[in-house]
């Protein structure tokens, strides 16, 4: 439950909005206070009072509930108790109730959201700089699909290009198709790196001819593409079942191709489009910009004219409320050129438009792409990852059945974790120990605590749930019903800042709290009231993590 904001509502100060009352609701240092305090002393120049007086005359205007069962004023400060039994009973029978929904709703009323991520080049393997952009914006199309909005997961297919030109001539020339077959996206991207290490100007010219017989339809060639294209899909599916990625959409770059001339007749007729060295430009020099530029001089499109055109058709068909792009923060002046440009054409949704920008994952060697030479694929991530995990849980409990599934599960979600965990923009060094560990701000230290929690479920069997279990509840356990409570906030915050790293950080906590309750509390052992609502709300604490995890992509394993 929000209470920040519940507090905020029940007050009123002239001249003070609501969201600002909100935010100055503050957790005090000491809980024996209160569990939220409201500091009068910003207040005090618009009210002409002292911050005594103005606590002491907010608190006499405040009327207790069955949510806030105690107010006081102290020095200036306006301090608030929760009804902790209150808490308990609704926050234990909404989870009960909702179950696996629990944290999740409405609040999107069937609006669609669309979100463009991963988007990898065909012919070309995932590398660790791929982890990102696939693992935020898988978590936020569950998320948006959670809280009832239509999320439409987009794959924006990098396959147009005299790349694939190049491919063709190296093909042609190195290529055996059994090999092709057998080796797959690796094996392309050999023969790629190939023809790139050896071409002359005479290799060049080829692979231009051949990128033109792509564009107009020459059989062959376009035989040669598709079967490159489905090797690809092929092997990035695998990757994508792994990482519980899935999209409604794998419509790339080249679909566009018929799409652009609309675009540049548009911009034309609406006098945007300017000559600029023989290329045509929409200038942004007014808004602090350099030029988009729309066409070469040679008359060929670009990245920006491709998106210019997804993001028309994207309108048309889907209606978005939203139109999310996660990609690296690298590409933040390509998105704010092509929003603005829709703006100048008079598209009133560009405003709708949000590059959800974020930071580059390396290896603790600083690995991270091909540029340097330093490849590092993001299957061999995970596949070590796993391998590592395995060893581990086969260390801890080497009688633990279905081993392999279990160490997928950490692995993988080890991979994930480490990518959501921090705020989005930061860059991350990826270390398969800290990620892999079972203490700290890890996916497995969370996935330990669900199986922890499974396990005195298990132990305890049938326990009775009441609506009143008449147990006013101690620090430890109103510590984690508070947590408990706060999810739905989390999820829909998390929803609003396009933030993963809340409900990553909400499973850390909540595990942290958990499991201080389970080493102060006496669960199996307590009276039986008690013990009924320990049972309760251990069972709460298990439906919220694996709900939270779940919304990330990592799966939850009954025991470790």
């Amino acid at each position: 439950m929000d209470y920040k904001g519940y507090i905020a509502r029940k007050l009123k100060i002239d001249g003070v909005p609501q969201e600002e009352l909100a935010e100055a609701v503050a957790v005090p240092p000491n809980t024996e206070m209160g569990d939220y305090a409201l500091p009068c002393f910003k207040f005090a120049k618009i009210m002409r009072k002292s911050p005594v007086a103005i606590a002491e005359e907010l608190k006499d205007g405040f009327e207790t509930d069955g949510v806030i069962a105690e107010v006081s004023a102290v020095n200036g400060y306006l301090n608030f108790k929760i009804n902790r039994k209150g808490l308990a009973e609704e926050t234990l029978a909404r989870i009960a109730k909702e179950g696996e929904r629990y944290g999740g709703g409405n609040l999107g009323g069937g609006k669609v959201v669309c979100i463009d991520y991963s988007s990898v080049n065909i012919a070309k393997p995932f590398h660790i700089g791929h982890l990102s952009t696939t693992v935020i914006g898988g978590a936020l199309y569950r998320i948006f699909n959670f809280l009832g909005y239509k999320a439409v997961g987009i794959n924006h297919l990098g396959d147009y290009g005299t790349q694939f030109g190049k491919l063709i001539s190296a093909y042609k020339r190195w290529g055996d198709r059994d090999k092709v077959q057998a080796g797959g996206i690796h094996a392309i991207n050999e023969l790629y790196v190939r023809f790139t290490n050896e071409a002359d100007e005479e290799m060049e010219r080829e692979a231009r001819e051949n990128f033109r017989l792509i564009e107009s339809g020459d059989k062959e060639a376009n035989e040669l593409f598709e079967w490159f294209k489905e090797l690809t899909l092929s092997y990035v599916k695998k990757i994508y079942e792994k990482l519980n990625i899935t999209f409604d959409s794998y419509l790339g770059e080249r679909f566009y191709t018929d799409k652009m001339q609309p675009v540049v007749d548009e911009l034309r007729e609406k006098g945007l489009l300017k000559e600029s060295r023989g290329a045509q430009i929409v200038d942004l020099e007014e808004y602090g910009m350099s030029p988009c530029i729309i066409l070469r001089s040679d008359g060929a499109s670009l990245y920006a004219t491709r998106d210019l055109a997804a993001a028309l058709y994207r309108k048309k068909t889907y209606d978005f409320d939203k139109c999310l792009y996660v990609v690296a923060y690298q590409q933040n002046l390509h998105f704010k050129q092509i929003f603005k440009v829709l703006e100048l054409m008079g598209k009133e949704w560009a405003k709708d438009m949000v590059h959800v920008a974020y930071g580059m994952v390396s290896l603790e060697d600083g690995a991270m792409s091909t540029r340097k030479g330093k490849v590092v694929w993001l299957e061999d991530v995970i596949s070590k990852c796993v391998e590592k995990a395995y060893k581990i849980v086969d260390e801890k409990n080497p009688t633990l059945e279905n081993k392999r599934e279990v160490a997928e599960k950490v692995g993988i979600g080890a991979v994930v974790f480490g990518a959501l965990y921090n705020n989005k923009i930061k860059d991350i060094v990826f270390s398969y120990d800290k990620a892999l560990s079972f203490e700290g701000e890890t996916s497995v230290y969370v996935q330990y605590t669900c199986a922890r929690a499974a396990s005195v479920l298990a132990k305890a069997g049938n326990f009775t749930r009441k609506a009143d279990y008449g147990v006013e509840p101690c620090p430890q356990e109103f510590e984690l019903l508070k947590a408990l409570a706060d999810f739905p906030d989390i999820v829909a915050a998390a929803a609003k800042a396009y933030e993963p790293s809340f409900v990553a950080r909400f499973c850390v906590d909540t595990a942290q709290k958990f499991n201080k309750f389970y080493i102060d509390c006496k669960i199996l052992q307590a009276e039986e009231n008690v013990r009924d609502f320990r049972l309760a709300l251990t069972e709460a604490t298990l439906t919220a993590l694996t709900n939270a995890l779940t919304l990330l992509g990592i799966g939850v394993p009954e025991k470790m």
